[in-house]
C-alpha cells in the first residue's frame, strides 16, 4: 500500500518489487498469485479488521440486527477513510463501475458471510425456492447499497465525511423500513399466489 501511494501506482513486476524489498519473489507467491489476488486480499483484510474492532465492544451482542449492520458501516467506513489515498489509487478510473470490480471478489464473500449471520427477516410464505430467493435478494440488495456507499463515500468531501455518515443513516433506515413495509408483504402475498396458482 505504501508503495502504491508513493509511486501512485502498482510495481512493474512482482520480481521487481521483491527485489526493492530485499524477498525471493517465492515468498510472495505462497501468498499470491499476483498484485490483482493482493488488492483482493487488501479490501477484504480491511473489511475483516472492522468486524474484529467491532466484535471487540462489549455492547455489540446486545445490538439490534439494524445497529449491528449500522456500526459496521460506520467502523467499515472509518477503516476506508484511513486509507483513503490508496483506495483512491487503486480504484482510479473505475468509479462509476464499482460493481464490475473483481478486486471485490474477497470482501463481497466476507459480507454476504457477515448478512448471513445478521439473518435479516424475510416474510413466512411456506414456500421454500420462494424464502431462498428472498434471502438472496436480500443480501444481493445489501451489497448494492454497500457499494453505492462506496461510490458516495468517494465523492464525499464534507469534513471528516460526515454526509458519507448522513447517507449511512438515512440509506439504512430506509432499507430496515422496506423490510417490514406492508406493501412489500401485500406484494409477496400476490406473488406467493400466482406462484400456487401457476407453478403447482
Amino acid at each position: 500500500m505504501d508503495y502504491v501511494i508513493e509511486h501512485h501506482g502498482k510495481p512493474e513486476s512482482i520480481e521487481d518489487f521483491s527485489q526493492l524489498h530485499h524477498f525471493d519473489d517465492s515468498i510472495f507467491y505462497t501468498h499470491f498469485t499476483s498484485f490483482k489476488d493482493l488488492e483482493k486480499t487488501i479490501f477484504n483484510a480491511l473489511f475483516e479488521n472492522s468486524l474484529v474492532i467491532l466484535k471487540q465492544s462489549p455492547e455489540y451482542p446486545s445490538f439490534g440486527k439494524k445497529d449491528k449492520l449500522l456500526s459496521l458501516y460506520y467502523t467499515f467506513f472509518e477503516n476506508l477513510s484511513l486509507n483513503r489515498e490508496y483506495i483512491e489509487m487503486t480504484l482510479k478510473g473505475f468509479e462509476n463501475q464499482l460493481k464490475a470490480l473483481a478486486v471485490f471478489s474477497k470482501l463481497k464473500r466476507s459480507f454476504s458471510a457477515f448478512i448471513d449471520e445478521l439473518d435479516l427477516d424475510t416474510f413466512n410464505l411456506n414456500v421454500d425456492s420462494i424464502e431462498t430467493i428472498q434471502k438472496k435478494t436480500i443480501k444481493e440488495s445489501a451489497w448494492i447499497q454497500l457499494l453505492l456507499t462506496m461510490k458516495f463515500w468517494l465523492d464525499d468531501t464534507s469534513e471528516a465525511f460526515e454526509k458519507t455518515d448522513i447517507f449511512i443513516e438515512k440509506s439504512l433506515n430506509t432499507s430496515f423500513e422496506l423490510l417490514d413495509t406492508k406493501t412489500l408483504h401485500n406484494i409477496i402475498d400476490l406473488a406467493k399466489f400466482l406462484y400456487n396458482e401457476k407453478v403447482k
